[in-house]
């Protein structure tokens, strides 16, 4: 089974349940984010990664209902560590920073936090919610932190009910392209 191959069976699986309290599935989420991405005139690594920015939630179990969670289940360091098998840093490190992206935006952006979806209301609270200003300076020495926000704006973007983006499929020669050889 290719990369892709088991990637696509992935996201034709458990992602197409629900998306832990949000109005659209995991694929929609990801595909749409990808849709977002594509539309900024993101580099197609990160293309990539807005559309596999939540693979953590499908390569391990956590509860499929919000209001089981007593804890962050750390999908972004769990999703980036899956991706490291196939894709450099370009893809990985804005997977790993997406959540660090949220309690940024949420401590610099007064605006940020009430655009946020009730469901991200929720895992803000578990992730650690807005940052503090000695996480904002360490988290700006980032060299990936710009793509980092980038992927949280179209993270929050892709999650409107009823928006048909492109198939997952459309995404095999990106995806193809960038795998480490």
């Amino acid at each position: 089974m290719s990369v892709f191959e088991e990637l696509a069976a992935l996201y034709a699986g458990r992602a197409l349940g629900s998306y832990f309290g949000e109005q659209v599935s995991m694929l929609e989420h990801g595909l749409q984010a990808a849709w977002f991405a594509t539309q900024d005139a993101a580099a197609p690594t990160l293309v990539i990664a807005a559309l596999l920015h939540d693979v953590g939630h499908l390569v391990e179990d956590v509860p499929a209902d919000l209001e089981d969670w007593q804890m962050d289940a750390h999908h972004e360091n769990v999703g980036a560590l899956w991706l490291s098998r196939h894709f450099g840093r370009e893809v990985t490190e804005p997977v790993a920073l997406h959540v660090a992206a949220k309690r940024y935006l949420c401590a610099t952006d007064a605006t940020y936090y009430a655009r946020l979806s009730a469901a991200s209301v929720v895992t803000l609270g578990l992730q650690g919610g807005p940052m503090s200003g000695a996480e904002v300076a360490a988290f700006e020495r980032n060299p990936h932190y710009r793509d980092a926000v980038r992927l949280r704006q179209w993270d929050d973007q892709g999650k409107l009910a009823g928006f048909s983006a492109p198939g997952f499929e459309v995404y095999r020669p990106v995806i193809e392209a960038a795998l480490r050889r």
